[in-house]
């Protein structure tokens, strides 16, 4: 059977900067350009039959230069909306709410354009997206083009476990990742690997 290749985008310039990205849509930093081409060595070494990635401009650029044809875009695959702290770092955050953690905290309501999201919402957009790629076909693997949080929880469900546990795996931009089976059981086969 295939596997799920997870692929989180390169550098944006708000991801460079630790600022929560979510339905903003930033383009790529040129290190983020050079992330997504480093990429394609690997991704060419796999027999990839179907392609899906975010509407996000980072998602689909970094697909393209990473030599992925994408056959769908989904909106299921947009990175987690982060409501009322889109564009704003953690740290700044925490000034007015001490020990404040996105995973067990969440979000504050912001404007039309970013509502805001919480974790179980996140976790049944994975749930979709897994159930379009799921099974993976037995003749290659499946890639996933998205986000950082979003991977995350959509990984943390692949597992069997509550959205909130995707806090666990961490991932940087511009990496890959794969999620398998053994003995027909859900696993990581390889986190968070950097371009060659």
């Amino acid at each position: 059977m295939g596997e799920l290749i997870i692929v989180r985008h390169g550098e944006t310039e708000w991801s460079r900067v630790r600022r929560h990205t979510g339905r903003t849509d930033l383009p790529l930093t040129e290190r983020g350009e050079e992330q997504a081409r480093a990429l394609r060595a690997a991704l060419a070494r796999r027999t990839i039959v179907r392609t899906l990635v975010s509407p996000a401009e980072r998602a689909r650029r970094t697909a393209e230069l990473a030599g992925l044809r994408p056959d769908d875009v989904v909106p299921d695959l947009w990175e987690w909306d982060y409501g009322g702290y889109e564009g704003i770092t953690s740290a700044r955050i925490r000034e007015d709410r001490p020990g404040w953690f996105l995973w067990e905290d969440g979000v504050i309501p912001g404007d039309a354009e970013h509502p805001g999201e919480t974790v179980e919402q996140v976790g049944a957009r994975a749930d979709a997206v897994l159930a379009r790629v799921c099974p993976p076909p037995d003749d290659g693997d499946v890639a996933l083009v998205a986000h950082g949080h979003f991977l995350r929880v959509l990984t943390a469900r692949w597992l069997g476990l509550e959205p909130a546990l995707g806090r666990l795996f961490a991932l940087q931009t511009g990496t890959l990742s794969v999620l398998g089976t053994e003995h027909d059981r859900p696993v990581i086969s390889a986190w968070n690997i950097p371009p060659n």
